[in-house]
């Protein structure tokens, strides 16, 4: 396929995925004080087995850790999953503004540290705030989803306990999660800056040149590793906004490390189909939660 038709496909996969309509929450808790600090619960639609609670699903939006991009667009894939009789929490949290001196021009992707602060505190908060929203829901079988920066996010939401000692948001052990699914995740940020992913995306979630080497192994999903943590990617073979070639390098650092990690390679699926419940690829990714949830 030539350059311009892979640039026209991929643009009608974004225009796909980006016309729903966003589908409103059956409630909202808030973790913060911040009006990003939200988290929107949707009860499983699909009729349940007597006496079976729903898997919960946590969703993190992608959009390059930038602010123009809220879990709202994400909605549609929310509604989706609960309607395969999934419960879904869906986590909003602080992204990045326009902020030149840091960046350059445009919305620069992510606050430090603000973005992992958020991302930190919600997972601490949902199990209680589940329990109210989503009566349904059986936390012991929660799994962690995210797409692109918030495949990143996911990854690295599952990592807390290996990161360094000093780390703020270090845990004691490793999450209670039956597993992750990330979807086109922008996991290995080495890679990502060799192939510009997002617009040096995950140099500006870490505050730019002068801090992201030192900032890194706290940050990157690639130098989080093992996690002990049952984890897919989900990849489309013709992604050209996060390329192959990062979750490949995700999975090789896995290995490297001890730790199998699946990795479903979609062919002729772009970035955005994955989110997109008009796509067969949408289909592939409930199926991927459905293995790790049940």
């Amino acid at each position: 396929m030539s350059d311009d038709a892979a640039a026209s496909r991929a643009a009608a996969e974004e225009e796909s995925a980006f016309s729903h309509p966003a589908v409103d929450p059956d409630s909202t808790g808030t973790y913060g004080d911040h009006p990003d600090q939200v988290i929107d619960f949707y009860a499983p639609r699909a009729e349940q087995i007597p006496g079976v609670p729903a898997p919960l699903v946590v969703a993190l939006h992608g959009g390059s850790w930038r602010a123009p991009y809220d879990r709202r667009h994400l909605s549609p894939f929310a509604d989706f999953l609960a309607r395969r009789g999934f419960a879904v929490a869906s986590v909003e949290y602080r992204r990045g503004g326009v902020l030149p001196a840091q960046g350059g021009a445009g919305p620069v992707a992510g606050r430090w540290p603000d973005t992992f602060d958020d991302i930190a505190a919600a997972l601490d908060a949902l199990p209680a705030l589940a329990r109210e929203a989503l009566p349904q829901a059986d936390p012991r079988r929660t799994v962690l989803v995210g797409h692109s920066a918030g495949g990143h996010l996911a990854l690295w939401a599952a990592s807390r306990h290996v990161l360094p000692a000093d780390a703020p948001w270090h845990t004691g052990g490793p999450a209670p999660l039956r597993g992750v699914v990330a979807l086109a995740p922008i996991a290995d940020f080495e890679v990502a800056e060799k192939l510009d992913v997002c617009g040096n995306a995950s140099l500006q979630l870490l505050g730019g040149e002068e801090h992201f080497a030192q900032r890194r192994p706290y940050a990157d999903p690639a130098l989080l590793l093992p996690t002990g943590i049952a984890t897919t990617l989900v990849q489309g073979r013709s992604d050209l906004d996060v390329p192959q070639a990062v979750a490949e390098a995700y999975a090789d650092a896995a290995a490297k490390a001890g730790e199998v990690v699946g990795l479903t390679l979609l062919e002729d699926v772009g970035h955005f189909p994955l989110i997109d419940p008009a796509a067969d690829a949408c289909a592939v990714v409930a199926e991927e939660i459905a293995q790790l949830a049940y």
